[in-house]
Order: C-alpha cells, then sequence, then structure tokens
C-alpha cells in the first residue's frame, strides 16, 4: 500500500491503480482512472463515517493545473455513480470550461445496509437526507455524507478549490441539489438542477420517503423541501438558480410539480430560472442534451483561479 498526496500531479492516480491515496487522515482507493478530453476519470472508494460504509464516487479533473472549481452532480431515484459518468455527457465541457466533476452514489451500500423491495426507498433512493428512525438511521445520512466525507475527501486528494463549488443534479438528485446548496450556502456557491423534485411535501415520492426516514411529523421535513428554502429566503445568496424540465417527462405532473418552486420564488423575491422543453423525457438524454448549458453556467459564475 502506498502513501502519497495526489494533488502534486493530477494525473497521479493514473499510476495508482489498485493502490490507496492518503492525504492526512483522509483516504481513498483509486479503483480506476481513464484519460478523456485531455483529462482524467478517477473512480474512487473510501470509508465514510458518515454512512458506517465504503462509498464509491467519480471525479473527473481537467487538463491543465489547478486548483479548478468544481462541481458536484447528484443522481437521481435507482442510481448509482456511474449513471452520469456514463451517460452524462458533460466531460468534454467540463474540460473546455477547467471544472472539477464529482459524482458520488446515491446511497450507502452492502448487505449490511436496511433496503426495501421497492425502487424509490432504500438502496438507490437516499434522497440526501440524514435518516432519523429505524432501520434507516445506521447508514442513510447522505446529507452529512455529501457535505462532509465527499467533499473531504476530494478536497484532500485532488487539486479542487473548496471556495469555488457548484451543485447540480437530477430529479432526486435535483432535490438534494437545491435543498443541499441553500442550506449550505458557506460550502456550494452556485445551484442547478434537471428535472428536480422540487417540493418532497408535495409529492407521493417524498411523502413515502419523509416518512420512512423522517417520521409522520411533517414539521420536520421542510428543512429538506426546496420550495419551503426558497420561501425562508434561501435562494438568495445564489443570484440565479437554473432548472431545466422536459415536458413529456411522465413525472412531471405528478412528481416533479416544478411550478410549486416559481410560486415559492414569487413570494420570495428569488430568481429561479425555469427552462421547459418540448419532447424531452425524464431520462439521460435530456441531461446529456443541456449538460453543456448547467456547466457553463457554473464556470462563469465560479470563475477561475
Amino acid at each position: 500500500m502506498t502513501s502519497v498526496d495526489a494533488r502534486l500531479d493530477p494525473a497521479l492516480p493514473l499510476r495508482l491503480m489498485g493502490r490507496t491515496v492518503m492525504d492526512g487522515a483522509m483516504t481513498i482507493e483509486i479503483l480506476s482512472s481513464s484519460r478523456t478530453f485531455g483529462g482524467t476519470l478517477h473512480v474512487a472508494r473510501h470509508a465514510s463515517s458518515a454512512t458506517g460504509t465504503p462509498m464509491r464516487f467519480t471525479v473527473f479533473v481537467p487538463p491543465g493545473e489547478g486548483p479548478f472549481a468544481s462541481l458536484v452532480f447528484l443522481a437521481g431515484l435507482t442510481s448509482s455513480e456511474e449513471n452520469f459518468t456514463i451517460k452524462g455527457g458533460g466531460y468534454r465541457y467540463a474540460a473546455e470550461e477547467k471544472l472539477i466533476v464529482i459524482a458520488p452514489d446515491t446511497s450507502p451500500r452492502g448487505d449490511e445496509v436496511a433496503d426495501d423491495d421497492a425502487y424509490d426507498l432504500g438502496k438507490g433512493a437516499g434522497f440526501y437526507i440524514d435518516a432519523t428512525q429505524a432501520p434507516w438511521t445506521p447508514h442513510f445520512s447522505m446529507e452529512s455524507y455529501i457535505t462532509r466525507d465527499l467533499l473531504a475527501a476530494v478536497d484532500a486528494n485532488f487539486p479542487a478549490d473548496p471556495k469555488r463549488r457548484g451543485i447540480t443534479g437530477h430529479s432526486m438528485g435535483g432535490h438534494g441539489a437545491l435543498t443541499l446548496g441553500m442550506k449550505h450556502p458557506d460550502l456550494f456557491k452556485t445551484i442547478s438542477a434537471f428535472a428536480p423534485i422540487v417540493s418532497p411535501l408535495n409529492c407521493a415520492w417524498g411523502d413515502k420517503a419523509f416518512t420512512a426516514y423522517l417520521g409522520a411529523n411533517r414539521a420536520t421535513w421542510a428543512a429538506h423541501d426546496s420550495c419551503a428554502l426558497v420561501a425562508a429566503g434561501k435562494a438568495a445568496p445564489f443570484g440565479e438558480i437554473l432548472i431545466d424540465q422536459g415536458l413529456a417527462d411522465t413525472f412531471y405532473q405528478s412528481e416533479l410539480k416544478t411550478h410549486l418552486i416559481e410560486e415559492a420564488a414569487s413570494t420570495s423575491g428569488a430568481t429561479i430560472t425555469v427552462r421547459r422543453h418540448e419532447g424531452y423525457d425524464h431520462g439521460y438524454f435530456f441531461v446529456s442534451t443541456f449538460i453543456a448549458d448547467h456547466i457553463a453556467f457554473h464556470a462563469k459564475r465560479l470563475g477561475r483561479a
């Protein structure tokens, strides 16, 4: 096992495949590295104290010398770190904009982790919140994982500038991007989302997951509802938040209800730009079509060192 400082050379993990990269107390294992668009895509694994499990994530490091601004992409229900990595189509644009892109898993994994037979609860459905109810509490602490363990691992081992970081995501991950961004403006300076669940308080997906993870007291849910956060003025530090939504999305009317965040913005003075697109559904063809716009949105506002 080899101990090194990966920040000395962004391409260094290419020479460390299968070994361990260490920086202080934060250790990651590089599982694979691939060159793409002049940069390097790393698949990594590390131990998370928040979830009590190993967690996987990917990091794209653009060509050149850092430190670089970074963008976290949170995936949706049933997804893992692979969905955006394989299907998002964003690395060409991230290379051009000199932007690190980080894609974590959507939940803890492992035989000891609680699960449910349904696709919208349990593994692959962490909802980026910290569960307070059994049997979920031992491992389902995805808010703490994203905002603490993941960012610490990236900042310790890759040339990311912690002061220039944005967050985006798709569907359940769009919910996560909106809520984690607004709840943690010290960590995230820009926010966007693709087809997000804007109000778990007002849809079946949110009702099911939040009842399981947080309990029946709906008053506790508002801290994880982007519409409630916008109404409370939490969007103000970000200037503008960008949302793209496909009009052929089968979840648009029943679960996503994008109009609710526009209504919240109209009462709070927030700037929420919602772009609706005829013919686009909920999948990654939609995401990959508009990912260049989102990367440009974040890169322009985060700037370069």
